[in-house]
């Protein structure tokens, strides 16, 4: 993987928690995702950049609170599912890989 580059694992990871709570703090996804709030933020802003989400900044008019939500883009959704699909062919590799260590031993 090259410098800067968003790992697929990542990448499918934050797209997957994006979709289930648009509305979450950065902070609060870096939290459930395991991640630093500086590399969230870079995923984040790569994801953007790749044309994957949008982020819309909010305010509400009442007491001044700013808030954000991530939108998956159409080209988002369609990135999560074949990096879903790709992770359930490689685990469906790895249990084969098991099960036939398991028959040989």
């Amino acid at each position: 993987m090259k410098k800067g580059q968003i790992n697929g694992q990542d990448e499918l990871n934050i797209l997957t928690k994006i979709k289930i709570n648009p509305q979450s703090s950065q902070r609060k996804l870096a939290y459930d995702l395991g991640l630093s709030l500086g590399k969230l933020n870079y995923c984040l802003k790569g994801l953007q950049q790749k044309g994957l989400i949008k982020i819309q900044n909010f305010s509400k008019q009442k007491n001044k609170v700013k808030y954000i939500q991530y939108i998956l883009t159409a080209k988002g959704i369609s990135e999560r599912t074949k990096l879903t699909i790709n992770f359930m062919k490689r685990k469906m590799q790895e249990y084969d890989e098991l099960k036939k260590n398991l028959k040989d031993n």
